[in-house]
């Protein structure tokens, strides 16, 4: 690695360069240096640019002045926009399942869609299933006579494409203005998770499978093609990638996880990666014992882990996959400048040998008390790996 305030060429500064970085990283081949990206979440630049989340999130807007601040003030390879969530669509459907709260944030409370007895109908038929009985029980603005709610769908559909043609618009500026790589993404979830997350619920699943094991087993086999349909936008450049948030696996006995988890979600990876499409998973939590499971994986799958060990699972996987997370956001809020530096040189020395990492925090910063803190820090933190992650 080079040596601590060294300048990189401009060929890596760059937005032809910078995509160059994850090209290459992708693809298994050595960058000139480790990628990195701001992990800032959308509400954290916000509040670092002294405005209020949800009037930002109804005003979008106001995200060119947020977003350009963000670039400006933190190093980064990729626009620092992060998952977001707009509240406009949502409310116009009412929906249950990702609601606005008080200060703002845009938050998946525990829901139900699917009722135990109908797990037959849903296997035999998700797509049926879902429009007629699931949408409605999630998005109450649509549990009406079918006029109304195809007037509620297409003035939702309306402020979603509005929206996200603002969001498009300051996206390619920032590229522009700041010679970001150019990456694209889609996101899908791995069958157990989404029959977890808006069908079942984190308890009524865990129940499931000691009631009605076999059940929740083909419904995860039933929804598998629609996930895949859902992750095959032929929007997705190169690079880009298909990203898939894990979210149950940890909660889950080693038995269930083979039995339940790991079928369906190993098929749509592998789904994915023979459409030539690039994995990127959120390891979320604490996977250190399915491992061996994350190897099987297509080879160059990126996986950005929450918890875990990182000597370990760069010796387990690093020569097959790419790797990134582990360093605590938290860090950044309770440490000195020195303990973050000292974070960020460790897992360089740790992970960055052999060309297969993306330095990113282990999850999104979120707004807090001392934000002033955890910018300076981010700042230091990132312009240490900029400076000193040269191969």
């Amino acid at each position: 690695m080079s040596g601590m305030g060294e300048q990189l060429g401009l060929s890596q500064t760059s937005g032809e360069g910078r995509t160059q970085l994850f090209k290459d990283l992708f693809a298994g081949i050595k960058p000139q240096r480790v990628p990195l990206t701001n992990s800032s979440s959308v509400e954290f630049s916000i509040a670092h640019a002294g405005l209020n989340i949800a009037e930002v999130l109804w005003d979008l807007p106001k995200l060119e002045y947020v977003l350009d601040k963000a670039c400006r003030d933190f190093i980064s390879d990729t626009v620092p926009i992060g998952g977001i969530r707009i509240p406009s669509y949502y409310q116009i459907l009412g929906s249950r399942p990702i609601v606005m709260s008080s200060s703002g944030f845009m938050q998946h409370p525990e829901v139900v869609g699917l009722l135990a007895e109908e797990y037959d109908e849903f296997i035999s038929s998700p797509y049926n299933c879902i429009v007629e009985k699931i949408i409605p029980r999630l998005y109450t603005a649509l549990d009406t006579e079918p006029d109304k709610k195809a007037l509620t769908l297409a003035k939702a559909m309306k402020a979603y494409c509005d929206d996200y043609a603002v969001l498009g618009d300051i996206r390619a500026k920032l590229i522009e203005k700041y010679g970001l790589a150019s990456l694209s993404s889609v996101t899908s979830e791995a069958p157990f998770d989404f029959v977890a997350d808006f069908l079942r619920g984190f308890k009524g699943i865990i129940g499931d499978l000691r009631r009605y094991p076999g059940k929740v087993a083909a419904a995860c086999e039933a929804i598998l093609p629609y996930l895949i349909k859902k992750g095959s936008s032929p929007d997705i450049n190169n690079p880009g990638f298909v990203f898939l948030p894990l979210h149950m696996a940890p909660y889950l006995r080693p038995n269930d996880f083979e039995k339940f988890y790991w079928p369906t979600f190993k098929a749509l990876v592998e789904a994915f990666v023979e459409a030539g499409k690039t994995v990127n998973l959120f390891v979320e939590s604490d996977w250190m014992r399915y491992l061996p499971y994350l190897y099987e994986l297509p080879e160059n799958t990126v996986m950005r882990f929450e918890f875990g060990e990182p000597g370990v699972v760069k010796k387990e996987l690093g020569e097959r996959h790419i790797l990134s997370g582990f360093y605590p956001a938290t860090l950044l809020q309770t440490g000195s400048k020195q303990q973050c530096l000292d974070q960020a040189k460790e897992l360089l020395e740790i992970l960055a040998p052999g060309g297969r990492y993306w330095f990113q925090l282990d999850k999104q910063i979120l707004p807090c008390n001392n934000t002033e803190k955890v910018a300076n820090n981010l700042q230091a933190v990132l312009q240490y790996v900029y400076d000193n992650g040269k191969y």
